[in-house]
């Protein structure tokens, strides 16, 4: 039998793999209060936050009811306008626009 010389491996885990049943609750939670994916990671990155740079556009088409979001530099960026009354909103980076469900604009 090896024991081990009381060196401890000091690397950090992921909060899934070592509390699992706090991320499955605090989803569940978040889901009963309307919050979506992309909100709880919001929350758990700290986007949105003092300094954060949330200028990605998410916009739903009046045609389609597609939800597409929009870079700074791409071609109608600047026309491109939110409107939270109907559903569009901001988004603090790419991968939180992709998390909620939203594609990117090919243009």
């Amino acid at each position: 039998m090896r024991y081990h010389d009381g060196h401890h491996n000091s690397q950090k885990r992921s909060l899934l793999l070592t509390a699992p049943g706090v991320v499955i609750g605090a989803l569940a939670v978040g889901a009963a209060g309307g919050m979506t994916l992309s909100d709880l990671f919001a929350a758990w990155n700290g986007f949105g936050g003092a300094g954060a740079s949330c200028n990605i556009k998410g916009n739903i088409s009046i045609d389609t009811g597609e939800r597409i979001f929009h870079v700074p530099g791409q071609r109608y960026y600047s026309q491109t306008k939110v409107s939270p009354r109907y559903g569009e909103r901001l988004f603090c980076s790419e991968f939180e626009a992709w998390a909620a469900g939203w594609r990117k604009s090919y243009r």
